[in-house]
């Protein structure tokens, strides 16, 4: 099998504008979007893609909808977390089923969501499980990445979760990134110039130009940033969906501001193309 790397996008959900109803128009667009832009891969149903929020039906037409207009561009691994282990089965022979390339049950350490830290060497246990091959490292800790490799390296292949160009340079071979639903391109191309060109005046300055992007798409506005930026881009994805709020009326102007500045409003990008 061909091993996963580079910067793959944990795919928002459009939903239509009363919230209703899985947007698949919508999502076409999305999709053709990042393979435009050059993302390496797509990742639909993780927590950026309100996985919890939607139903079983509408979980299956994300994932046929993504699958099919991906259409073998890119790989497509669906997201299959649950709280039930039966159903995080049932839910990746589905997507085996409809074609997916992989489910997105790599090792996920993310203390601050889990409360709790899975250490290198637990990491490294871990890596003699057969097929358990992937682990998204999710602290603010760049070593970890450092030491996961040390221990586990030719058995276990770490993606970033947060810290995607620091990393990059200790050997981190993927990044799941939120901000490259908004920016596919430049998310791509910081793994590439730091994987592959190992240039960093180039890389570092690209990561300067999407840092001021970062705080909008992390935390708590992780979705409704994300989806109150497509709004601004002119390529709406509706609302989040309750008990998510969208992004607070007096916080939208100065994400325009961050917007305006990287060149990707809705108005930015039409005089682009002119």
């Amino acid at each position: 099998m061909k091993k996963f790397r580079g910067t793959y996008t944990v795919l928002i959900t459009p939903f239509t504008a009363d919230g209703r109803k899985v947007d698949e128009a919508a999502l076409k667009r999305l999709v053709d979007f990042q393979i435009a832009e050059g993302i390496h891969g797509l990742i639909p149903l993780g927590s950026t893609g309100e996985f919890l929020s939607v139903t079983p039906d509408e979980r299956r037409q994300i994932v046929e909808v993504v699958v099919s207009q991906a259409a073998g561009r890119v790989p497509v691994l669906i997201g299959t977390g649950a709280e039930w282990t039966d159903e995080v089965v049932r839910t990746s022979r589905e997507a085996e089923s409809m074609g997916a390339d992989g489910v997105m049950i790599m090792v996920y350490n993310n203390p601050a969501t889990a409360n709790v830290d899975m250490q290198p060497a637990l990491i490294a246990r871990l890596a003699e499980i057969p097929n358990c091959r992937y682990v998204k490292e999710s602290t603010l800790d760049p070593t970890r990445v450092r030491d996961i490799i040390r221990l586990a390296g030719e058995r276990m292949t770490v993606f970033a979760g947060v810290l995607g160009y620091e990393s990059f340079w200790l050997g981190a071979e993927g990044w799941v990134a939120v901000c490259s639903n908004v920016i596919p391109r430049w998310s791509a191309e910081l793994f590439e110039l730091v994987a592959d060109k190992r240039d960093m005046d180039a890389a570092l300055a690209l990561y300067r130009k999407m840092t001021p992007l970062l705080w909008w798409v992390g935390g708590p506005r992780y979705v409704s940033g994300t989806k109150a930026a497509f709004e601004m881009m002119g390529m709406p994805m509706g609302p989040p969906r309750a008990p998510r709020l969208p992004l607070p009326e007096a916080q939208r102007p100065a994400l325009r501001e961050v917007l305006k500045q990287m060149g990707v409003l809705k108005e930015e990008r039409a005089r682009a193309r002119a």
